[in-house]
Formats: C-alpha cells, structure tokens, sequence
C-alpha cells in the first residue's frame, strides 16, 4: 500500500475507508480472535481494567480512565496505538489528515477538485496518529480548537469569516488519530464546554461562526479523583457525552507489583551484574508501598504511585553498588542495611497528613519499612508474643541469651562481604533458626535472611536497634539496664 502514491492508485487498490473507532474495533476483534495479549506490558488489570476498555472501544466510545496518580492511565492510552492499521494515507499537505476518500477540509476539497486522480497522497506511521497534552490552567480554546490567523487573512487577502484564515488548534490537527487530555478537571470549565460539539456532533466554532468539520477521532482522557474535590471538576454534560469512564486501580499482590518494577526500574548492564537482589528484598521493597495505602499518616485520596516501588529499588541497588565500590568488591548482594538509602525514594513520592507532618517525612519513611518487615516475618519464622509464659521456650530464645551476654554487636554500613559474613555467622543461634524453619532457603539469600530475623526481633520488641555513625548497633533490650544497675 505505501508505494501507493495518487488518490486514483488508491481507489484502483480497493481501499476502504473507515472511522478510526471502527478502525480500533475491527483490529481489536482480530487480536482477541487470536488470543494475543492486547495490552501487553501492562500488568494487574488482566481482569479489572482491561475487559472493560475492550468493551468501550467495541462499543465505538470515548473513554476516561478515573485513577490515582500512578495507576498506567497514560500507559494504556498510549498502548491503544497499537489497535491502529499500520499505515493510514492522507492528502499531502493536509494539516488535519484528509482521508483522499472523504476529505472534509477546504484545501483537501479544492485540491482534489483542481488534480482529480493525480492528487498526491501520503501515508503516515501509527506512532505518528497519538497526540497528547496535559490539562494545565494556561490552555486556552485556540490551543485546543484554533483561531482566526490574522496574518494568514492579510496574506490571502481573506475576510475573517472565512474558513482558510483558520488556524487549526490541536484537537483538528489529530483528526483520525487518538486523542488524549490527561488530568481532564485541571482543564478550565468554559475550555470543557468547547468540546461539547466535538465530542457529539463532530463540529467546531471559531470567533463566532461555524466551521461544520466531521472530526474523526478517538478521544481519551484520563483524571484523578482527587482532583474532583481539590482542584476542579469534570462538568457534569461533557461527562454524559464520555461513552465509557473506566476505574483503575493499583497492584493487588505483591507479585504483580514485582512484575512491573522489574519491568519498569532503568538500570544497566553493570547494576544487574554486579548487585544481586534477594527474593525477599524485592518483596519487602513491594511491601513498602502497600504499608504506605493503608498508613495512618499518609493521605490515602492522594494514592502512592507504582513510581515509589520502581525509584525506590533504583535507589536499593545504588546503595549496594555504592558500598561495593567503597569496599573493593567486584559483586555483592543487596542487604536489608541498604533500605535505608531508598528513604530519599519514599519522601517525595508520599501526601502526608497533619500527624505524618508531626512525625517527618523520613521518619514515615523508616515506619513503612518497619511496618513491611512486620508484616513478612511470620511468614518466614513463628510469631513472636509479646508476652510469653515460657521464655526459655521460645525459638529465639538462644538468640536473645547470645545478645544477653555481647556488650554489643554492630554491622557496619561500609563493611566488605566477607567481613559482613563473619559477622553474622558470628552469631551461631541464626543458623539453627534457619535450618529448623527455612532448611531449603537460597544459600545466596541466607545472610539477608539472618539480617532480616535480627531486624524482625526489633520490630517485635526482643532486641533494640541503634544508628551509630557507621552503621547500626543491635543489643539485648534490658543488658545494658541491668549492667548500669
């Protein structure tokens, strides 16, 4: 079709002319006969989310995508190009891409009917037919729609009633393409009410008369929420003329969570080399972001972006890499000391409330990570009461008599691997916890976990934790009471 070069080769070719929506059905109907995944790449609306954009798009409808902030509202707009034919001809020189076979404006019209079959044609890429703007206070109605071009009139010594002084706005110029307004209640009301006609009768006006232009497009928008009560508001008549509004929603397991950091976290050659990850870590870095939806000192209307979990593992294998540097080591394995360097991650991406903001964002920071390693412990080994008949019987009894007796025990932050190894295999009770209850636990994972069970003593209140300025002291919690006694 692209060696296709005048609208009579087109008409020879038999092509047909379609919508854009029917366009978006019919190859969506292809893709789902095949049983090839339609949106690929986006992970968690398996069956939430995208059933239901399937059946908007079937239905011909425009859609808004309702969703806290990092939900993949724009990422699935933008996967909907690839519903699109390949390639699509249009008339040459055509601002607004004239279909050759129903061109709707005056210089499409007055071209073909000055060259008839000659008339050159164009065929532009699917990536080229997405256009996007973000709903900001500034945008105005020519930016949207267009405007009478002064200049334009004087040169064509044109009245100003007349359609050629036009300049398009952008909503004209992605005829036949899709279209999207992301955070559309950011988008002033008058500037909402200047799609009424766009969106239902396909026409559009400028200065006060009328240009009848059957626009073909597909428009998407995407809000917040929160953006309803905070910031503005969807009038209620655009969103009667919107088909389709669609919830979106964030991960709901752990394991869907790791699927889109792994998918989404921009790391090179040299990090994934050189750093390795424990299974664990990754869980417990997921963890952090559903501690952060269900946190008391977080603003839940606001949402915690997938965008915490991808920067903040980022940052956990920067950390890594840093010390490993620090320390000489070619390779090295991420350590739970090392979730302390993505804090910096946690802090920008959160909404505190008042008693958050008494607290400190850093200080919320350490709480979620506390609150993830809570909650991953009794999965791995018994839960701990905090008041037990039998002392002496409790699994971590030995590990508590060892503190007992150590002045103190401290692992640096800048330690080597073998010096960070002697110092845990020092303590002999972590090894026969882990053999009695995670005897098939990863050798390569076994530090993290022997760290990650003195961690987990803390948080139940078994042993204290102290930052000291080079890494963190753990001690028996009543010893150096009783030794000052």
């Amino acid at each position: 079709m692209k060696d296709i070069k005048t609208l009579g080769e087109l008409k020879q070719s038999g092509y047909v002319s379609r919508s854009i929506k029917d366009e978006l059905r019919d190859n969506l109907r292809i893709k789902i006969k095949s049983g090839k995944p339609v949106f690929e790449g986006v992970h968690g609306f398996e069956n939430t989310v995208i059933p239901e954009l399937e059946r908007a798009i079937l239905s011909r409808h425009n859609i808004n995508l309702l969703g806290l902030r990092g939900q993949a509202k724009t990422r699935l707009a933008r996967k909907m190009i690839e519903l699109l034919d390949e390639y699509m001809p249009i008339v040459d020189g055509s601002e607004i891409n004239d279909d050759p076979l129903n061109p709707i404006s005056r210089f499409a019209k007055d071209l073909i009917a000055e060259k008839g079959d000659a008339t050159p044609i164009k065929w532009i890429h699917r990536n080229e037919r997405f256009s996007e703007k973000l709903a900001t206070p500034d945008v105005t109605v020519a930016d949207l729609i267009g405007d009478v071009d002064p200049i334009k009139a004087a040169n064509l010594k044109l009245s100003y009633a007349d359609d050629r002084v036009i300049h398009f706005g952008m909503i004209p110029r992605a005829n036949r393409c899709i279209f999207v307004i992301n955070e559309l209640p950011d988008l002033q009301a008058r500037i909402q009410v200047a799609l009424f006609n766009i969106l239902q009768e396909g026409d559009i006006q400028i200065r006060g008369f009328k240009v009848r232009m059957a626009l073909d497009m597909q428009f998407v928008f995407t809000a917040n929420p929160e953006d309803y009560t905070n910031r503005g508001s969807i009038v209620t008549p655009l969103k009667d003329r919107i088909g389709s509004q669609i919830l979106t929603h964030y991960p709901e397991t752990v394991a869907i969570a790791r699927t889109i950091t792994h998918q989404e976290a921009k790391l090179d050659s040299k990090q994934s080399d050189s750093v390795h990850v424990p299974s664990l870590a990754k869980d417990l870095l997921e963890q952090i972001s559903f501690e952060a939806r269900e946190s008391e000192y977080i603003d839940a209307k606001s949402g915690v972006s997938a965008r915490m979990s991808i920067t903040a593992y980022e940052n956990l294998l920067s950390t890594a890499e840093r010390r490993a540097l620090l320390s000489g080591n070619d390779k090295t394995s991420v350590r739970l000391s090392d979730f302390m360097g993505i804090i910096p991650a946690i802090t920008g991406k959160v909404e505190l409330v008042y008693e958050g903001e008494q607290e400190g964002a850093a200080v919320v920071a350490q709480y979620l990570i506390s609150d993830a390693i809570k909650t991953f412990f009794p999965a791995f080994f018994p839960k701990i009461e905090k008041l037990e008949r039998d002392a002496d019987a409790s699994p971590y009894a030995k590990i508590l008599e060892w503190f007992f007796a150590e002045t103190g025990f401290e692992l640096l932050d800048d330690a080597s691997d073998e010096e960070y190894k002697n110092q845990l295999d020092a303590i002999k009770p972590l090894e026969d916890l882990i053999q009695k209850y995670q005897p098939e636990y990863p050798f390569e994972d076994k530090y993290f976990l022997k760290e990650f069970i003195l961690w987990g003593l803390v948080e139940f209140d078994k042993l204290s934790k102290d930052r000291v300025e080079v890494g963190y002291q753990f001690k028996d919690l009543y010893s150096s009471y009783i030794n000052k006694l």
